[in-house]
């Protein structure tokens, strides 16, 4: 009898625990960026997004456009609460910085956060620089990434609010 009443409460338990295991959000998809709505960036800017999705990291492929200047950069975010390498984007003919990103699912199961240590080359010499990208769904399924940026020349916020192509 005590056997049983062991096996039913260990079946409880794990049922109980797939009941209450958080859903994560799915940002596959391609996005384009409601540049009236967003802030924070060149204000001649227009994005792009291609979002592949598993169940541990984000691949994005980002399309920036200005005039006289198109560039595409990967990007991967790897969601297990580890430190990657990752190769941010560097303005127009600037040399390469590197970074170290740490990405993480919110507790609440609504988005991704993610942050990242910057550390690029300036004439006076390397400059840090502290970012941190939230990625949620607004009610109306449109992605928002609300980013905060901190460097010792600069602080500011950024939102890009990206509706979902049809």
């Amino acid at each position: 009898m005590t056997r049983k009443l062991i096996i039913v409460l260990a079946s409880v338990l794990a049922l109980g625990s797939l009941a209450t295991a958080t859903v994560k959000p799915d940002f596959s998809g391609d996005w384009v960026m409601d540049r009236a709505r967003s802030f924070g960036l060149p204000a001649d800017m227009q994005m792009t997004m291609t979002v592949k999705q598993t169940p541990t990291q984000i691949e994005v492929e980002t399309k920036l456009m200005q005039p006289g200047n198109e560039r595409v950069q990967k990007d991967t975010y790897v969601l297990d609460g580890k430190e990657y390498d990752f190769t941010p984007l560097a303005p127009p003919n600037a040399p390469p910085a590197k970074g170290k990103r740490t990405s993480n699912w919110l507790p609440d199961g609504n988005g991704m956060i993610a942050n990242e240590v910057t550390t690029a080359d300036s004439p006076k010499g390397p400059v840090t620089t502290n970012i941190i990208k939230k990625w949620t769904f607004t009610a109306e399924g449109e992605l928002t990434i609300a980013m905060f940026v901190d460097n010792p020349q600069v602080s500011y916020e950024a939102k890009r609010i990206f509706v979902r192509k049809k």
